[in-house]
C-alpha cells in the first residue's frame, strides 16, 4: 500500500468514525422512540416498531409538549432577534466609528462571557423575583440576550469589517444617516452573516437548560429541555420511550433549519473570517 492509498484509507476511516460518533446517539434516540418496549440497558424482547410513544407525548395533557415547544420557539426567536439587533448596532460602531480601545472592549466582552452561568443564577433569580417576572417570557428572553450577545457581536464584527467602507462614504454623500446606512446598506450586504448569527443564537437559546430550569415553574413559560427533563417526575419512573420521542420531535425544528439553511449558515460564519 503506497502513501496515497494509505491517506485515502485513513480519510475514509476518519469520516466513518465521525459519522458514527455524530449519528450514533441520534439513531439510538430514534430506535428507542419507535420501539414498543424500550429498555435503556437490557432489551428483553425483539425490536418492534410503533408510533405509540410519539402519539402519547403529543396527545397527553399532562406532558404539555406542545406548550413547551411553543415557548421554546417564541423565546428563542425573540432572543435571536434582539441579540442580533443590538450586536449589529455595536458591530457597526466598532467597525466604522473612531472609538478608542476597540480591541480592549472586545476582549472585555469576551472575558465577561466566560463567567459560568451557574454563578449568576441565584442573583438572576432574586432580580426576576423582585420584578415579578418569574415564570414569564421576559425572565428567559433577557438572560438569553445577555448570554448570546458576545457571540453575536464577535461574529458580526468580523463580518462587518469586511464590508467596504466606500459604501458608507457613498451613503453619506447621498445624505443618509448612520442608522440609515446600517439598515439600508450594511445589513443587506451582510445578510448571510446576520442570518447565520441569528440562527446560531436561536439554536443556543433553544437548547439552554439552566436558566429555564431556575426561572420557570410550569408550562406557562417552561421550555422544552426542562419539560423533557421533568418527564421522570411526572411519571414516577424513567419513561425512556416518551423521553426519546419528545427529544425526537423537538430536535426536528433545529435539524430542519440547519439542513435548509446549511449553505447560508456556513457562508455567513466563514466569509467574515476571510478577507475579501
Amino acid at each position: 500500500m503506497n502513501e496515497r492509498e494509505l491517506k485515502k484509507v485513513l480519510l475514509v476511516a476518519g469520516v466513518l468514525l465521525t459519522v458514527m460518533i455524530t449519528l450514533g446517539p441520534v439513531c439510538y434516540m430514534l430506535i428507542t422512540a419507535l420501539s414498543e418496549t424500550p429498555d435503556f440497558l437490557r432489551p428483553t424482547k425483539p425490536l418492534t416498531l410503533t408510533l405509540d410513544h410519539l402519539l402519547s407525548v403529543i396527545t397527553a395533557d399532562t406532558l404539555h409538549l406542545l406548550a413547551y415547544t411553543r415557548n421554546s420557539l417564541l423565546i428563542s426567536a425573540a432572543a435571536a432577534i434582539i441579540s442580533v439587533f443590538l450586536a449589529s448596532l455595536a458591530a457597526y460602531a466598532l467597525t466604522r466609528l473612531p472609538l478608542p480601545r476597540k480591541g480592549f472592549f472586545l476582549g472585555g466582552v469576551l472575558a465577561l462571557s466566560m463567567f459560568p452561568a451557574i454563578s449568576l443564577v441565584s442573583y438572576l433569580f432574586k432580580l426576576m423575583a423582585r420584578l415579578g417576572w418569574i415564570n414569564t417570557y421576559p425572565a428567559l428572553i433577557l438572560p438569553y440576550v445577555a448570554w448570546t450577545l458576545p457571540v453575536s457581536l464577535w461574529i458580526l464584527v468580523s463580518y462587518f469589517a469586511q464590508v467596504p467602507r466606500d459604501l458608507d462614504h457613498a451613503g453619506r454623500i447621498d445624505g443618509a444617516s448612520r442608522l440609515q446606512i446600517l439598515v439600508k446598506i450594511i445589513l443587506p450586504v451582510a445578510a448571510p452573516g446576520v442570518f447565520s448569527t441569528a440562527l446560531l443564537v436561536f439554536i443556543l437559546a433553544f437548547n439552554e437548560f439552566l436558566f429555564a430550569l431556575m426561572l420557570t415553574t410550569d408550562q406557562a413559560s417552561r421550555t422544552i429541555p426542562v419539560g423533557i427533563a421533568l418527564f421522570e417526575g411526572l411519571h414516577g419512573q424513567i419513561p425512556w420511550g416518551e423521553i426519546m420521542a419528545a427529544a425526537t420531535i423537538t430536535t426536528l425544528p433545529v435539524i430542519v433549519l440547519t439542513l435548509v439553511f446549511q449553505r447560508r449558515l456556513v457562508q455567513g460564519l466563514t466569509r467574515g473570517a476571510v478577507k475579501q
